[in-house]
């Protein structure tokens, strides 16, 4: 994984706005991230995750999932013929599951 040095710093309050204690080392209460991704994508970009795509310059010729392996945060399932990609733990998850479009 890249590093960044700009993180964020939790600040025990939740950042979806609703001034609500989130608990230290958070930044949400629980879903609250959530509500706060559906609420920038609303204000930013018109409730539109094809803009929000696009205006990240990515969309179905420069695939957002690959830039996110690119990166080495995410990662490709090892089975041969399969297509899915996300973080590790997910990727270990899946790729335990049989692939029945794979003759499992």
């Amino acid at each position: 994984m890249p590093e960044n040095t700009n993180r964020e710093v939790p600040t025990g309050i939740c950042w979806c706005g609703c001034r609500k204690e989130a608990g230290i080392g958070r930044f949400f209460i629980q879903g609250h991230d959530k509500i706060s991704e559906a609420a920038l994508i609303t204000a930013d970009y018109d409730g539109s995750i094809p803009r929000l795509l696009a205006k990240h310059g990515y969309g179905p010729d420069n695939s957002v999932r690959q830039a996110a392996v690119d990166t080495g945060a995410w990662i490709e399932c090892p089975r041969e013929g399969c297509d899915y990609t996300g973080a590790p733990a997910s990727v270990r998850k899946h790729a335990a599951k049989p692939h029945p479009s794979l003759g499992d």
